[in-house]
């Protein structure tokens, strides 16, 4: 008798599906070479970064908020299994790539490292990269 034996990535997506979430490990860790391949940044990395230095980022969007105090910005909450990082958008990007600011996670993004220690990113531009990610399905909480 043959069992079949599900891959990791596979528990992970069956996780998000029925749960939202998992116990495991999170999604971004099993992408991890292949975003440094492409220069993406973990959270661990960018909290050390410069200020003001171009940044690659990529994410699971966990919020997205757009309080009506912030003249249209939205701001996001990027994370990947090293941590948080928090991001900005200013309105002109957003109408330019509204598809992908608001579509689903995780955001590909180049941005600008503006403060050390607490680390905040202004978004420059939004990049889509489904394929790595197959059918994982993460939900955002979005604040209005």
């Amino acid at each position: 008798m043959i069992i079949a034996v599900a891959t990791e990535g596979q528990e992970l997506v069956a996780d998000y599906r029925h749960i939202g979430l998992t116990l495991g490990r999170h999604p971004l860790a099993l992408l991890r070479k292949r975003l440094h391949a492409l220069r993406f940044m973990s959270a661990e990395v960018l909290y050390l970064y410069g200020v003001g230095r171009l940044a690659r980022r990529c994410g699971s969007v966990t919020m997205r908020e757009r309080p009506e105090t912030a003249k249209g910005v939205i701001f996001l909450t990027l994370e990947d299994e090293t941590g948080n990082i928090n991001l900005m958008v200013w309105s002109n990007l957003l109408e330019q790539q509204r598809r992908e600011v608001i579509g689903a996670p995780p955001r590909c993004i180049w941005a600008v490292a503006f403060a050390n220690n607490v680390c905040h990113l202004v978004a420059k531009r939004f990049v889509d990269l489904p394929y790595l990610l197959g059918d994982l399905d993460i939900r955002s909480r979005n604040f209005q």
